[in-house]
């Protein structure tokens, strides 16, 4: 004759097996590895995607350098040349024109600006 406690018959384990699969730590540095390898080729397709090229080069914009001045600001070069235009797209301009992360400038530093 068998006798059951009530702990085992309603504890959580008695309800589910047990699982027999366990990842080892290369097994898991595989699955690991693999799931980094299928979200780099999403993200390459993905970028792909969107990428368009022509079979004509583009026209460059007109520009000219100028070399900044003790004493110049970002903002005062940018209004020089936006002739009472919005100031604030000519520097987002000349930052991009010459890659610039921030407004400061040094003295003797040359700049492409967009021509007159």
């Amino acid at each position: 004759m068998t006798t059951m406690t009530l702990d085992t018959m309603f504890s959580p384990r008695a309800a589910r097996p047990r699982s027999t699969v366990r990842l080892t730590r290369r097994g898991r540095v595989v699955v690991v590895v693999t799931l980094l390898l299928a979200a780099f080729a999403v993200g390459v397709f993905v970028t792909a995607a969107g990428s368009v090229a022509t079979q004509r080069p583009g026209t460059p914009e007109p520009t000219r350098i100028v070399q900044v001045g003790s004493g110049d600001t970002l903002w005062g070069i940018a209004s020089e040349l936006a002739d009472g235009g919005d100031v604030r797209s000519m520097i987002e301009e000349i930052k991009q024109l010459n890659a610039l992360d921030s407004n400061d400038l040094q003295a003797g530093q040359r700049l492409v600006v967009p021509a007159d």
